[in-house]
């Protein structure tokens, strides 16, 4: 299978998202906080890699499959192909587009994430998945950075 220059740049688009999701985290992750990873973070960060993974292999394949046809409307359109795939494609809908971005932006703000708002544009160009477990494992973090900082001062 070979990438198209629009199977390139939608990948470095994704790619993109992520180094912005470092650097909007950027604290979280320096070297001299040494939070490490909790258990349930690694276990968050372990679903996301897979989710991104897979998710992209078949997006990779439906670029391939159906060339000129790509595109959100045709993608969505094949959700909704069957009543089994519509159950799964509603609720995929409800839930990247109108809950992970009310969940991401209020919980975030609740406890001091930066750019909770992100999540939503990164599902678009990785996966829900990927951007929930995403999102799910920088809270924790947030949370024992929260605790940390409180304890120091």
């Amino acid at each position: 299978m070979s990438l198209s220059t629009s199977d390139v740049i939608h990948m470095l688009l994704g790619v993109l998202t992520i180094a912005a999701f470092v650097y909007f985290n950027r604290q979280l992750y320096l070297s001299d906080w040494n939070g490490g990873a909790s258990l349930l973070e690694s276990g968050y960060y372990l679903v996301a890699v897979a989710a991104l993974v897979i998710g992209w292999y078949f997006n990779l394949q439906y670029m391939s499959t159906y060339g000129n046809e790509v595109g959100w409307v045709h993608w969505t359109q094949l959700l909704f192909a069957n009543p089994a795939s519509a159950s799964g494609g509603q609720d995929l809908i409800f839930a990247n587009v109108i809950l992970l971005p009310l969940w991401t932006i209020s919980e975030g703000r609740r406890c001091g994430m930066r750019a909770s708002w992100w999540y939503f544009p990164m599902s678009l160009l990785t996966s829900f998945a990927f951007a929930m477990a995403l999102f799910l494992a920088a809270q924790q973090r947030q949370h024992r950075w929260n605790e940390r900082r409180s304890v120091s001062a």
